[in-house]
């Protein structure tokens, strides 16, 4: 009787801490349920912004075809890729292959990256823009250092945007302030010399351009061109016989060589006045300058809202260079004795001994 009851009264005890068990653990389950829906939702949170990083995290392949190395053209490009690198960083590959003065050779550089799928091109002068409108009519191209895109593209009814897959920058200076630059540095100018190189078709606009002016204010003037390097000498020595100034515009052809013309027109007292700094600073008296750096930077921009944001490149408008400053460079101003009016400034690094 004894070992039953004492049975009895541990097996009620078992059963009454069995359900006490029970009872304690049963809060704790609807407890746990808010714990484990803000840790679901704490999940979608950090979700969201890696789904939004993988999207802007994509890499892009740009293409730079630059038609020849001197100081404005590599400014250009410099600007370029500085603005997309500060945007992607090393989401954006950049490929950037010199024609080295060749037409033919922008071809064959413009042809790989389409071949290749990139995204974007950059054409650094007019040769190569006409080699990538060429080569595409797909892939977004953007233009730096032309002139005038309706020339360079044959588009007689150019006015602001190409309707095609092309916009970009242009290098074209306030023509008619050139010429009036002539007319301060060179009061007495009776005749005037303009030199480019006759494959360049930008080189030409300008020149057409600045004959008008010249014509206005009755001066008489002579154009004289080269075909490419090997003809420069012989025709920069024929311009300056006779010609109280030369001018010279944004010409690629010229601006590789501006200390072979230097050695021509500066012996012979003849200034200068040049379509760009770079030339400037190499042998040339004066300039109206802009930035090519900036310019870059701009055809940078442009292609940053093209790949981020989706803008349309055909109705994007062409851009000009939004600043300009009348600068000379002090030691040819010396060498040739020029007098140089106190609104120029003298380029950094030009100063005379």
């Amino acid at each position: 009787m004894k070992k039953k009851s004492i049975a009895l009264i541990l097996a009620g005890m078992m059963a009454a801490l069995t359900a006490c068990g029970s009872s304690a653990a049963q809060p704790a389950q609807p407890a746990a349920q808010p714990q484990q829906e803000a840790a679901a939702e704490e999940k979608k949170e950090e979700a969201a912004p890696a789904a939004e990083s993988d999207a802007s995290g994509k890499t892009f392949k740009i293409g730079v075809c630059q038609l020849i190395q001197h100081d404005a053209l590599d400014a250009a490009t410099q600007g370029f890729v500085d603005a997309l690198k500060e945007e992607f960083g090393d989401n954006v590959e950049i490929d950037v292959q010199n024609a080295q003065g060749e037409s033919t050779t922008c071809a064959t550089i413009v042809t790989g990256f389409v071949s290749n799928g990139y995204d974007l091109i950059m054409a650094n002068a007019t040769p190569a823009l006409q080699a990538a409108a060429s080569a595409t009519s797909d892939i977004p191209i953007l233009g730096t250092s032309v002139t005038d895109y309706g020339t360079a593209l044959g588009m007689s009814d150019f006015s602001g945007t190409t309707g095609i897959n092309i916009s970009g920058t242009s290098d074209l200076a306030p023509i008619d302030q050139q010429e009036d630059m002539i007319l301060e540095l060179v009061p007495d100018v009776k005749k005037v010399a303009i030199l480019y190189c006759s494959s360049e078709p930008n080189s030409k606009f300008q020149a057409d351009m600045i004959k008008g002016y010249l014509e206005e204010d009755g001066i008489a003037f002579e154009e004289f061109t080269f075909s490419d390097s090997n003809d420069i000498q012989s025709v920069a020595t024929q311009a300056v016989s006779g010609a109280d100034a030369v001018y010279i515009p944004t010409d690629n052809t010229a601006a590789s060589n501006m200390t072979l013309i230097s050695n021509i027109t500066a012996p012979a007292g003849i200034p200068v006045i040049c379509g760009e700094q770079n030339m400037c600073i190499k042998g040339g008296l004066a300039t109206l300058s802009i930035s090519y750096y900036d310019l870059g930077t701009a055809t940078g921009k442009q292609a940053i809202e093209i790949l981020k944001n989706g803008a349309d490149v055909s109705a994007m408008e062409i851009e000009y260079a939004s600043a300009t400053t009348k600068m000379y460079n002090a030691a040819n101003a010396e060498t040739i004795g020029a007098n140089v009016p106190e609104d120029y400034v003298a380029i950094e690094g030009s100063e005379s001994e």
